[in-house]
């Protein structure tokens, strides 16, 4: 029984370790030893002339977002794309503010506003909208999906879409910066920094896993409608894309959009229980990505995304396994260890300051808050209690 127990304890640890900070490394190496080196770069000719783009529909599903979306339509008015190319269309999905009147008041700048009632969830209306926009002569043509809260920079759509010269890739994400709402300052935290690290990486490696729903384009051809109760649609939209037709996603950091950080830490728990919820969820639908056949992305799905979503279950099954290892006194400091590492987590969250320790404790709490808010989503998940429906956060 010592022994299985011991097992079950480092091999809990070590699944853990590796997700985390194993992972990370060798997909880099990878990247280095393997991947596509074009990928990191621009194409070699660079942005295409305004006649060899393609026609482009900026796609804003919303709900409820009469605070940000005039703002929202004005950053979209101002982008650098020829204008008998580019359309702004705006689905509302069952709003009740005031969102649609708004949306209605630049119509006669060309945005359209497609309103759907009532609230039946964004995977729906993606669904509706994508279908309702597709005309007779829409082959070639991209949708750009964002959201309402987002700002794209200028140059962001060109850049997108000088990819698609290539036939065989069928979506392109661009970078998310996340600023502070009162200042405007770029305030990336350290996650948000080695997820962006590991997208270069799977990028080069064309194993990029889904895509970041404040600015991604894909063909309008390639798009099927996805299940109405998909919670992650940006990263369920592209890989079956890429699951149906075997077409390369791409990271571009050059095209860039920006969202304000969350209002509070609550708005931000309830978000990644949310992605977490769906995390889940898309393992049911994408599970054909973990045969090996589908090569590097096999790899990183598995390593990145299920091994990390199942994380809050080896951390309780370390810990479980580690209390019942307590008659042997080596465990009882591994216990210590661990039980201090989450008392650390929780001071964490009340520690001010900028320093090196005091973003090594809050370090911690990310780590714990990131793990609960996942068990937490799983428990909605599999409860049913996390619906396709949504209700807007403030990310």
């Amino acid at each position: 029984m010592t022994i299985l127990l011991a097992t079950i304890l480092w091999s809990c640890i070590a699944l853990v370790v590796y997700a985390y900070a194993v992972y990370p490394p060798v997909i880099w190496l990878c990247a280095r030893l393997f991947g596509d080196r074009r990928v990191a770069t621009a194409p070699p000719n660079g942005a295409p002339a305004d006649a060899a783009l393609p026609p482009i529909t900026l796609l804003i599903a919303a709900h409820n977002e009469a605070e940000v979306i005039a703002a929202r339509l004005e950053n979209a008015l101002t982008v650098d794309y020829p204008r008998d190319k580019f359309s702004i269309v705006v689905a509302s999905d069952g709003s009740s503010d005031a969102t649609t009147s708004i949306v209605q008041s630049f119509a006669d700048r060309g945005v359209r506003l497609l309103d759907y009632q009532p609230n039946q969830g964004k995977a729906a209306t993606l669904n509706a909208a994508i279908a309702e926009t597709a005309g007779a002569e829409t082959s070639g043509d991209l949708i750009l999906l964002s959201d309402a809260n987002t700002d794209i920079d200028a140059h962001a759509p060109r850049l997108l879409a000088r990819w698609f010269a290539d036939p065989n890739i069928g979506a392109v994400c661009g970078r998310l910066i996340l600023t502070d709402p009162h200042t405007g300052r770029n305030v990336d935290s350290m996650y948000w920094k080695y997820e962006t690290f590991l997208k270069k990486a799977e990028g080069r490696l064309g194993a990029l896993l889904g895509a970041n729903g404040a600015v991604y384009a894909i063909r309008r051809e390639l798009f099927e409608p996805i299940p109405r109760d998909t919670i992650v649609d940006d990263f369920v939209i592209p890989l079956l894309a890429r699951l149906r037709t075997g077409c390369r996603i791409i990271y571009d950091a050059e095209a860039v959009a920006h969202e304000e950080t969350p209002a509070d830490l609550g708005s931000e728990f309830g978000r990644r229980s949310r992605i977490g919820a769906g995390g889940f969820q898309s393992i049911v639908l994408l599970w054909r990505l973990l045969d090996p056949r589908q090569g590097w992305t096999a790899f990183s799905f598995f390593s990145h995304k299920v091994l990390r979503w199942h994380c809050p279950f080896f951390l309780i099954a370390a810990l479980a396994a580690n209390v019942l290892l307590l008659g042997v006194p080596a465990y009882r400091w591994l216990l210590t260890a661990q039980v201090a590492f989450y008392a650390v987590s929780l001071v964490g969250a009340f520690v001010p300051g900028a320093g090196l320790a005091a973003k090594l404790v809050r370090l911690t709490t990310m780590f714990t808050s990131m793990n609960l808010a996942l068990l937490v989503g799983f428990w909605r998940w599999i409860t049913g209690r996390q619906r396709g429906v949504w209700q807007r956060t403030a990310r």
